[in-house]
């Protein structure tokens, strides 16, 4: 991006201070502000931030909302500051606005990047009628340990099913017209290597391989930065020693230099005045210039900038040039989405009072909440319900509560919309009166006489629906576990009730995989509905009775026990593979076997689908040619179903040791009973290329593996060469 010729003649005419201020943001106190989801740092009240505005000191604000109050606040940059820049107003709108969607984890479960492109079309209508045009969304990172409480917020642990949900969520949030009224501007984060934080723990410090950077890391951020996105938001970790936030290497050599992003770089909140507390900085002014040359053009909240910037390029070290540079890249974005022309744009208070939420996206909601529902266990068939003739206990903590059906980072949901587990299910039966409701526990603590009511009510079912799971609290950023269980009251309630012989049906609400124990691990049935938002109730209950025909999967791998993380699918082979019979001095764990209680890409269905043998149209792939894989995929059952059909391949030989399988590409197929098709897959040479131990991204020849498989543990596999140039 360039400015246009009268962009560059108000940059000639800006003060230091004035340059400066374009390259901060600031909480945004002038409107009614999402508070408690960071610390307190240089806190600005409304009048302090209100004086800023008018010194042109201020380039964008965030986590307040509501149109008229940002239309005041754009008027004052506009029509009392000296140069007249507006605003850019932002917020967190990560998985919806009024109205919530599942958490992203949850929508990846879809395997639909379709589905998230219409929930970030809706949340960026939704926000920008409500006075936003920048969200700090999508999350990006690839997360391989199920104990960093940020998993929640991406699409789990694969590189190509997040590779395509970053480029859907871009484009949604973006829409076809930048300056549209409904155009929010999307900003992919963690950059970069956020998800390897070493033990799961939030803020830790990343140790990685340049192969494993630019494999499985930097590729999402490179699909979205391709699908339009002009904003990129740094992370807080290190990366082999190097904090993010001042990683030239990365936001400048490869952001810029490599990629030729053109847009601007705004630090995750305070992560430059964190270059201190790194130790990598000796003191706030030297954490300044570290983060601002290394390329983070925008600081979030820290005021570093604005306090030593100008004494750094007064006094040369940081050169007028690229102040210029980072300034000229804020102010091409606000030109690209229109603010310049239109400052007013998405800031129209009739707009917001028209919004009605539940009559625009009240149904995509339902739809992507049940979309999300992957059935991990149907022994018996014990799923669908019938609406009749059955007496259902509903137990847990889960069952009527309306304050953990959001999950993490959702500030500005519409609470008096949400459809808890009761409501769902009541309205969903002929007869309401055969619900029976008891909380049994506490999300952590024993109730005085829970389990006794759980009991009683489960014996005098005929099957009970088991809510239990993570409060959303124990998920999202700073929430870190070392066991990712049920919490302990809650188990002790599943043993209680499970042992009543009822069959039971566990309704897992979570917001990472977890290892599951017991009772629970052992319950008939096992939905992981994550964390739904609005339509929980409804979309739950459209599942439990058979309305729709589950169809998600897992994008984590479901561990045996929480001592087996990180535990991810495509890990590397080893000299001493693991074995069935479990023989010593093989890569195994003593007490259990090496793989996932459920595997990724794993869920059932209430139809039956069957996988025909892998066909090839040859048996080589040519250097510059394209190599199609085939199955036939046959719905043996007697439903109407969905199954997302998944293409593995493996690199027998190689200069780097490669892993066991990786996903190429997915297909959602939905066939009628009975019906069969044929599924066919296009391999070329770039799907299988990686960097090599020369550091070039490039295919080997040699001879591979390939599955067209239901999960990433089934299937035959089928062998082809691919041929040198």
């Amino acid at each position: 991006m360039r400015l246009d010729d009268r962009l560059e003649t108000l940059l000639a005419d800006m003060t230091v201070d004035e340059k400066v201020g374009q390259l901060g943001i600031f909480a945004d106190m002038l409107r009614p502000f999402a508070a408690d989801v960071n610390p307190e740092m240089n806190e600005l009240n409304a009048g302090e931030l209100r004086e800023r505005i008018r010194a042109g000191q201020v380039g964008a604000v965030f986590n307040g909302v509501g149109a008229a109050q940002g239309r005041e606040a754009q008027r004052i940059a506009v029509e009392e500051s000296r140069l007249g820049i507006p605003l850019l107003m932002g917020a967190d709108v990560i998985h919806g606005m009024r109205t919530v969607f599942p958490i992203p984890l949850g929508e990846a479960a879809s395997f639909e990047p379709v589905l998230a492109e219409r929930t970030a079309r809706a949340a960026a209508v939704e926000a920008t009628a409500c006075g936003l045009h920048w969200t700090f969304a999508p999350t990006l990172d690839i997360a391989r340990d199920q104990r960093w409480g940020r998993v929640a917020e991406a699409a789990g642990e694969d590189v190509v099913l997040g590779t395509a949900f970053a480029a859907a969520r871009v484009r949604g949030f973006h829409g076809d017209d930048l300056t549209a009224d409904d155009c929010l501007l999307a900003t992919p984060k963690h950059f970069v290597g956020y998800g390897a934080v070493i033990g799961g723990l939030e803020y830790n410090s990343v140790e990685i391989s340049e192969g494993t950077l630019r494999d499985v890391h930097l590729p999402p951020f490179k699909a979205a930065l391709d699908a339009g996105a002009l904003t990129v938001m740094s992370a807080f970790n290190d990366i082999n020693g190097v904090p993010a936030s001042a990683h030239d290497e990365l936001l400048t050599g490869v952001l810029r230099d490599e990629w030729g992003f053109r847009g601007f770089v705004v630090s995750d909140y305070t992560a430059d005045f964190e270059l201190v507390a790194h130790g990598f900085a000796g003191d706030e002014r030297e954490a300044t210039k570290l983060s601002f040359t290394a390329g983070v053009d925008m600081s979030m909240q820290s005021g570093l900038y604005a306090t030593h910037l100008p004494d750094l390029v007064a006094s040369g070290e940081v050169s007028m040039d690229t102040l210029d540079e980072g300034v000229r890249r804020v102010l091409a974005v606000k030109q690209a989405i229109g603010l310049f022309d239109n400052p007013y744009r998405s800031l129209d208070p009739d707009a917001e009072a028209a919004l009605d939420p539940q009559a625009l996206h009240g149904e995509l909601a339902r739809d992507a909440a049940r979309r999300s529902i992957v059935l991990l266990k149907n022994d018996g068939g014990v799923l669908p319900l019938r609406r009749s003739g059955q007496k259902i206990a509903l137990i847990g903590p889960f069952a009527r509560d309306r304050d953990n059906i959001e999950g993490c980072w959702t500030l500005f949901g519409d609470k008096s919309q949400y459809v808890n587990l009761e409501d769902g299910l009541r309205a969903a039966l002929d007869d309401g009166g055969a619900l029976t409701v008891v909380d049994g526990s506490g999300f952590e603590d024993a109730i005085d006489g829970g389990i006794e009511a759980a009991v009683g009510a489960a014996r005098d079912a005929d099957v009970v629906l088991l809510a239990i799971g993570e409060p959303q609290n124990y998920s999202g950023e700073a929430q870190s576990r070392t066991r990712i269980v049920v919490p302990p009251a809650q188990q002790a309630l599943a043993e209680a009730v499970v042992a009543t012989g009822t069959p039971v049906v566990v309704l897992l609400r979570h917001g990472r995989a977890l290892a599951l124990h017991g009772a629970v691990r052992d319950a008939q049935a096992i939905l992981a509905t994550w964390f739904l938002g609005t339509q929980t109730g409804n979309a739950v209950a459209d599942v439990v009775f058979g309305d729709y025909n589950p169809s998600a999967r897992l994008p984590v791998s479901f561990p045996r026990d929480s001592g087996q993380q990180p535990l991810y699918y495509n890990r590397q082979r080893t000299g001493r593979p693991e074995l069935p019979d479990m023989q010593e001095f093989k890569s195994r764990w003593r007490e259990m076997p090496h793989g996932p209680l459920y595997p990724f890409g794993h869920g059932l269905s209430y139809t039956r689908f069957e996988y025909g043998p892998v066909a090839l149209s040859a048996d080589a792939l040519d250097w510059d040619g394209a190599l199609t894989v085939s199955a036939t995929l046959r719905n043996a059952g007697d439903r109407f179903g969905e199954e997302v059909v998944q293409l593995y391949v493996h690199d027998r030989v190689a200069s780097r040791v490669r892993p066991i399988r990786e996903l190429k590409d997915f297909r959602k197929v939905a066939l009628a009973p009975g019906e069969e098709t044929t599924v066919s897959f296009e391999l070329h040479r770039d799907q299988l290329a990686f960097t090599t131990r020369s550091g070039q991204f490039a295919a080997e020849p040699g001879l591979f593996d390939v599955w067209i498989a239901p999960d990433c543990e089934s299937g035959e596999a089928v062998q082809f060469t691919l041929r040198g140039a």
